[in-house]
């Protein structure tokens, strides 16, 4: 290392804030210091003669910060030949100002590049890219940029028939878009702002070993800001009663549970879904039998009540007649006409169940203080227990809401502890309203999960009995589902069979092969014998299209491309390509020896940064330029989607 280097490393020692616990230099840290020219770095470099000679410049008498320099200074391989340092890595509950949990109990849930936008732009199961994380507070144009809408290209009406081009978007028309889902939720913004009622994400769980393969050396930070973006696109898109339903594995449930605590803030509740035996071991080599996966919902509005299962009333508990031997005994309980039977005077019979019957409730648990019988048992016959022999009926006037003008109530047998009531079917209704559980059992599902659909999807297929089940508690017929995580097309699947709309988005390049295909098999009635309840047997359409590509065809080439292939490349990105505004051809040309000298991998991560990130698919302000050939049908369909012209 240089003498420059060791100075600078020894200044930068001087603040703890530079440097991890285990001695790594953050150099992430000190770059957004620089960035914000924070005072505390800029006296570090002015104190000492060489750092004040290489980062300063005299202009009028003022000493300049040569930003630019220090930046280069500090991210060159020289200085720190690992560019991914124990910043990028750190994650845990910090808080406001940025201390951890041990040194503060107010915390939220802190980690790498939480202020950053990643675009997030695998194509592959098997690719992993170098993306670039915008800063929102140093780079908020780049954002809107990227974050503007885009041109959506190639449109096609798919039906049981097949196929043909449009022009026009119609407002009941399915959609399936091919292409960055970050950019597609930020595009569909002007069209279905407040219009989703239900938005179902089967996400990258994560694990280590599934397709989620951005940055993996800091993989869990890359992980939350990546669904942290797509999330607050989202919430627009949701109406006021809308639901997110993430579905996760353990290895990031708690965190993402604290992410979207702070982000959308009404978590309604988590589903446990059982989707393998217990018995059932898939790798003898695991240190547990992982058996659970979790379904977070959360709600747009504070104000969301979680519905509840509706059943039909049923009589099988009403099977208990009261016989009378005797007139009783009249008298006032609580302001209300009764009278009382002694056990001898009195028979409790059971019988053939029937809605004139009535049904025996213990008076217990909450029954004590949430219904209107409970609280008159406690209140009035209770402190009668010592008065009366055990089993005392008591028939109580103007009691309930079944077909009876009173109701019995009977002190607790001897032995026992509480006493109970007989209460008649009610007649106020034909259904009762329960709450839905929070474990759900669809082992059997997934077990046949594998025969759904028309194509074969290897990864993480979820069983459309499950989809079915949600979409039938959070959504209506003719309402809108959103799934940004596409896969093989359950979610459209679904939706078509229960008479919902749907937007589906998948980025992978597997989008028309594969997600595509099975929705139209779904058209062609070819999946009649799974969800056989809805009663589907084909029919309707959908549109799709996709995101219209500008460097993005660039970065799929350089990622495909071998060693021969890259300074051809590299040249024709200079001349017809969109490079970062930070590099000029000289400078490349300068560099061309340096270039070659490196290795294949480190040749196309330098390929990837020269791009404009901001133009990896062409903007909507763009439509009409004609060095974007946007062809005149997709400009029309355009127009339509986004309601210009």
């Amino acid at each position: 290392m240089s003498p420059l280097f060791d100075t600078l490393q020894a200044l930068l020692r001087q603040d703890s804030r530079f440097f991890a616990e285990d001695g790594a230099l953050l150099r992430n840290a000190v770059c957004e210091a620089a960035e914000k020219l924070d005072p505390a770095l800029l006296r570090l470099l002015l104190s000492h003669p060489d750092t004040r000679a290489r980062f300063f410049t005299e202009a009028a008498g003022v000493l300049v910060f040569d930003k630019a320099r220090f930046l280069w200074t500090v991210t060159s391989r020289e200085f720190l030949p690992d560019s991914y340092t124990r910043f990028q890595n750190r994650i845990g509950l910090a808080d406001r100002a940025g201390h951890l949990l041990s040194a503060s109990g107010d915390t939220v849930l802190s980690f790498p590049f939480k202020d950053c936008v990643l675009e997030g732009g695998q194509t592959r199961e098997d690719q992993r890219r170098g993306e670039v994380f915008y800063n929102e507070t140093l780079a908020p144009q780049e954002i809107d940029q990227l974050l503007s809408p885009k041109v959506l290209v190639r449109p096609r009406r798919c039906t049981a028939a097949g196929e043909q081009p449009v022009t026009e978007l119609l407002p009941e028309d399915n959609l399936l878009i091919q292409g960055n889902n970050l950019l597609v939720l930020s595009s569909l913004r002007r069209r279905y702002a407040g219009r989703i009622r239900m938005a179902y994400w089967d996400v990258p769980y994560n694990t280590g070993s599934d397709s989620f393969g951005y940055n993996d050396r800091f993989s869990r930070s890359t992980w939350l800001v990546f669904l942290k973006n797509r999330v607050e696109q989202t919430l627009p898109l949701l109406a006021e009663d809308g639901v997110l339903l993430i579905q996760c594995s353990f290895h990031q449930q708690a965190y993402l549970q604290v992410l979207l605590d702070e982000l959308v803030g009404n978590h309604v509740m988590t589903f446990h879904v059982l989707v393998r035996h217990p018995d059932r071991t898939l790798a003898a080599d695991k240190a547990f039998n992982d058996v659970i996966e979790y379904v977070l919902v959360y709600a747009k509005s504070p104000r969301f009540q979680m519905p509840r299962m509706v059943r039909e009333k049923a009589v099988d508990d009403y099977c208990w007649a009261v016989e009378t031997l005797a007139p009783g005994e009249p008298v006032s309980l609580g302001g209300r006409r009764a009278r009382v039977l002694r056990p001898d005077q009195y028979r409790l019979v059971k019988r053939p169940a029937d809605k004139t019957q009535f049904k025996v409730v213990s008076v217990r648990g909450s029954i004590r203080e949430k219904t209107s019988s409970g609280r008159f048992y406690v209140k009035y016959l209770q402190p009668l227990e010592g008065q009366y022999p055990p089993r005392t009926l008591f028939q109580v006037e103007g009691i309930g809401d079944d077909a009876y003008s009173y109701r019995y109530f009977y002190l607790p047998p001897a032995g026992r502890k509480n006493g109970a009531y007989l209460q008649g079917m009610p007649t106020s209704s034909s259904q009762t309203r329960r709450p839905y559980p929070n474990f759900l059992d669809f082992v059997q599902a997934y077990n046949n999960v594998n025969r759904e659909g028309t194509v074969s999807f290897r990864n993480g297929k979820k069983p459309e009995a499950l989809i079915a089940y949600l979409m039938e508690i959070f959504t209506r017929p003719g309402d809108w589902v959103l799934d940004a995580f596409a896969g093989s097309g359950t979610t459209a699947a679904v939706a078509l069979k229960l008479g919902r709309h749907f937007l589906c988005i998948e980025q992978m390049d597997y989008a028309e092969t594969l997600t595509k295909e099975r929705i139209c098999g779904v058209l062609r009635g070819e999946e009649n014998d799974v969800l056989p309840e809805s009663g589907w047997r084909g029919g309707g359409s959908f549109l799709y299209c996709q995101l219209a590509k500008l460097n993005e065809a660039l970065a799929e080439e350089i990622a495909a491309a071998g060693p021969k292939d890259l300074p051809g490349l590299c040249r024709r990105m200079v001349k017809t390509g969109f490079i970062s505004s930070r590099v000029t051809r000289s400078d490349l040309r300068a560099a061309e020896a340096d270039f070659a000298a490196l290795s294949l991998p480190e040749q196309k991560r330098f390929l990837l940064e020269l791009l404009d990130k901001n133009q990896l698919y062409v903007n909507l302000c763009d439509l009409e330029d004609d060095e974007f050939a946007v062809s005149p049908e997709d400009r029309s369909f355009n127009r339509s989607f986004y309601g210009e012209g």
